[in-house]
């Protein structure tokens, strides 16, 4: 099968995937992401690898080479209007200062491509308005990272999806074993990697409620992962528009399974080299976020604010004599830093450092560890931020096992929940320790996964993990628990998981170091669960409601089965396609309608023709029948 021009006269020429590759190697030269870059001339055609298209964004050409077999998938996927959102209300403060900038937007893709394979150029929808300035990726988005950092994806067999359009995708196959009336609206969120030995890519991905996927993003390397992936809403405050927007941290990280060995860093911790990324609806990468003052960008946290900034935590190795604590004279403390960005302008606009506010001697974790982690002790583990409606912050310490209040004007710790220093006491069942994704929730309650396992890497299993929500009683400081959601059976993570409040009232549960997320009535009934396969794992995985309208077209493959021509067609990130149209004939340019109207199944829909073709091209449909976009013009070889 090979490419050629489509006859369609529906849409205007895509720019080539070579956008994005240049990008990419342009910003592959730093340690870090790069700021600011000039806005490119639009690109020419030329030919690019599947690998080298796939770039910050997932599906390459639709009509350039693919490899034989794969699989289609079955079920539909759901979709919806809105999103949630994040963020404060209320303004900032703290310090200035700024070192390197983000971006505001641009032309980098992230899903798709005009042109993978025959050098000849794919029609396409018209491209989307440009933004002012064009954002680079992270550095690491061409590298193939520290692949010692894991072992080779399993990216074939049951487990693992592959598409005849697609065959570039390998996403995970999860196995949703409960899903019962009552769940929330909406699709799932996981950025899947493994300790071992990753069973498909890993990558930011979208699923169904079924497990089908919905979009996928493929990392080029196991030793790369993303994290914190799921919806926001992007906000200009100088016009009060919002919209929709994708956001995730890409970066490497040390797995758990450098507890067994030296490692150069504390386990779970994040390096030099990662960065943020926000995307918009059709998939075009919008910005991207680094961290300032020498710091680097942590996986744990990027939250988008109404103010047009960015929440996100940083963190840096800091030498330090470490014997008055147990550790090494030239070692070195871990510390964390909460910092702000304006992302108009790239200003540093607030921060919050913990080592200025909170002595490490109350760690759980002993300065001891630093003699196997290169001499750094991860003595806090910063690794979530909320935000109160008085722009107050919320601030969780995993290892200190406290969750902070923090006033943003002052930096001043307001009080203490947990910890060696907890400024409340507990009730029944009420403790938690070594907890993830600490919420503000209305009526002055907290929500939060608590991990309550394992009080060192390796060590015996403790409390079972479990989301929580806790009632706070601020005047007389008590903690008491409205409601658990522990695991059937029990789960021991010792390490990420999420607990996220959904708006009809359910409660989404990710079992970080567990290959499950769950979902919950609000009484604690059971409502929704997935297994992820092999030892998969995702630091959170959480429910958004996404509206993906992929700025490059449909891709379609065309095989011989028997004596019909059976056309398989993706794309990925649509969440409006509702059919397809299949256009068939003696040459590009002799095309007409030879099925009217075939369902979508899944991901990739195979669709049966007694046409001879050989040359075939898909259009995507809406609810309303209407064309959204067409495929590039394939050919079927005898």
């Amino acid at each position: 099968m090979r490419t050629s021009r489509t006859a369609s006269s529906l849409s205007r020429r895509l720019p080539a995937a070579l956008v994005l590759a240049a990008v990419m190697l342009a910003g592959a030269g730093g340690a870090g992401c790069s700021g600011l870059a000039p806005r490119a001339a639009p690109a020419t055609n030329a030919s690019a690898s599947p690998e080298a298209a796939a770039g910050p964004g997932g599906s390459t050409d639709p009509g350039g080479p693919t490899s034989a077999g794969g699989t289609t998938d079955s079920g539909g996927t759901t979709d919806s209007g809105g999103t949630t959102d994040s963020g404060g209300t209320t303004d900032s403060g703290g310090t200035t200062d700024s070192g390197g900038t983000t971006d505001a937007g641009g032309t980098a893709d992230a899903g798709g491509s005009a042109d993978a394979g025959g050098g000849v150029e794919a029609d396409g929808p018209p491209e989307p308005p440009g933004y002012e300035t064009q954002p680079a990726p992270c550095a690491n988005e061409t590298s193939s990272a520290d692949d010692s950092a894991g072992q080779p994806s399993i990216t074939s067999g049951r487990q693992v999806w592959s598409f005849v359009s697609a065959p570039h995708l390998r996403p995970m196959r999860v196995a949703v074993s409960t899903h019962r009336s009552g769940t929330a609206a909406g699709q799932v969120f996981v950025a899947p990697y493994s300790e071992s030995a990753m069973v498909g890519q890993t990558g930011a991905l979208i699923l169904d409620g079924g497990g089908d996927p919905v979009w996928f993003r493929p990392l080029p390397s196991p030793g790369l992962q993303n994290a914190d992936f799921r919806v926001q809403t992007w906000y200009d405050p100088q016009t009060g528009a919002a919209q929709p927007v994708l956001t995730w941290w890409q970066g490497p990280i040390t797995p758990p399974a450098a507890a067994d060995r030296r490692s150069p860093s504390p386990v779970g911790t994040t390096g030099p080299g990662g960065c943020y990324y926000v995307f918009d609806s059709s998939y075009r990468l919008r910005q991207t976020v680094t961290a300032r003052n020498g710091f680097h960008a942590d996986r744990h946290e990027f939250l988008l604010t109404r103010r047009g900034t960015a929440l996100f935590l940083a963190s840096r190795a800091e030498p330090a004599d470490l014997r008055a604590y147990g550790g090494p004279a030239d070692g070195a403390i871990l510390n964390g830093e909460v910092q702000e960005v304006d992302l108009a302008t790239g200003d540093l606009v607030f921060s919050w450092n913990v080592r200025e506010h909170v002595d490490p001697a109350e760690s759980r974790v002993p300065a001891a560890q630093a003699w196997s982690t290169g001499g750094v002790w991860d003595a806090y583990h910063l690794n979530s931020i909320d935000e109160g409606p008085d722009g107050e912050l919320l601030i969780s310490s995993r290892n200190m096992s406290t969750v902070y209040a923090v006033g943003r004007a002052g930096g001043e710790i307001r009080w203490r929940l947990g910890g060696a220093q907890s400024d409340f006491s507990f009730g029944p069942q009420a403790s938690f320790s070594w907890q993830h994704d600490a919420r503000f929730r209305v009526g002055n309650r907290i929500g939060l996964f608590d991990n309550g396992c394992c009080e060192q890497s390796g060590g015996t299993p403790g409390q079972q993990s479990r989301g929580l929500v806790l009632q706070l009683d601020l005047d007389q400081r008590t903690a008491t628990v409205e409601r658990a959601y522990p695991h059937r059976p029990p789960v021991y993570a010792s390490s990420a998981g999420s607990l996220q409040g959904l708006p009809d009232g359910n409660e989404f549960v990710g079992w970080g170091q567990s290959q499950y997320y769950s979902e919950y009535a609000g009484d604690g009934r059971l409502l929704y669960e997935a297994r992820m396969p092999g030892e998969n794992v995702s630091d959170r995985v959480v429910r958004g409601e996404w509206v993906g309208t992929p700025y490059y077209p449909p891709a379609a493959a065309v095989r011989r089965v028997g004596g019909q021509s059976v056309v398989h067609v993706s794309w990925n990130g649509s969440t409006v396609t509702r059919a397809w149209q299949v256009l068939a004939g003696p040459d590009p340019e002799s095309l007409a309608v030879v099925v009217e109207h075939a369902m979508r199944s899944g991901f990739e829909t195979a669709v049966g023709t007694g046409s001879p073709g050989p040359y075939f091209q898909v259009r995507a449909l809406d609810a309303d029948r209407a064309v959204l976009s067409a495929s590039a013009v394939v050919r079927l070889d005898d």
